[in-house]
């Protein structure tokens, strides 16, 4: 199930590791972190696309074994929708339905303009870790 972030999110308090993917056409950065701590770990980025970024994601569920996934979804400034968004729902829909956890929708906007002001080395995994810092600060 994927729930998107304008809808109240409700985590269940079971779901406690969290692994976050900022969907990028040919990049996909990813970061994990748990509930209690509410921080996250930015652990890099996936340079593929199809089926071979879903061979490596599974590699990175196996190693972090989350209760949930994150993703990031991406609006225009106003909030508006558009090509990337539903390019970003259609991943969380195939995350969920190739590993069968849960999908949290997160708006990304501005993420990777912050990760780079920060100086990241690597702004996708960086936006990663924001999306799901800013996740975690969401849920009780």
């Amino acid at each position: 199930m994927t729930v998107p972030q304008k809808d109240p999110m409700i985590v269940p308090a079971t779901l406690q590791t969290f692994l976050a993917l900022d969907f990028g056409i040919k990049r996909t950065g990813f970061a994990v972190g748990n509930r209690l701590m509410r921080t996250a770990q930015p652990q890099g980025t996936i340079a593929a696309e199809g089926d071979a970024r879903f061979v490596k994601i599974a590699l990175h569920i196996k190693e972090w074994q989350p209760d949930a996934l994150v993703i990031g979804v991406p609006y225009h400034p106003d909030g508006a929708e558009h090509e990337n968004t539903l390019r970003a729902r259609k991943f969380g829909r195939q995350l969920h339905g190739r590993f069968k956890l849960q999908v949290f929708e997160v708006d990304e906007r501005y993420t990777t303009t912050e990760a780079l002001s920060m100086g990241a080395k690597d702004a996708d995994a960086q936006a990663a870790c924001i999306i799901l810092e800013q996740f975690l600060r969401s849920i009780p």
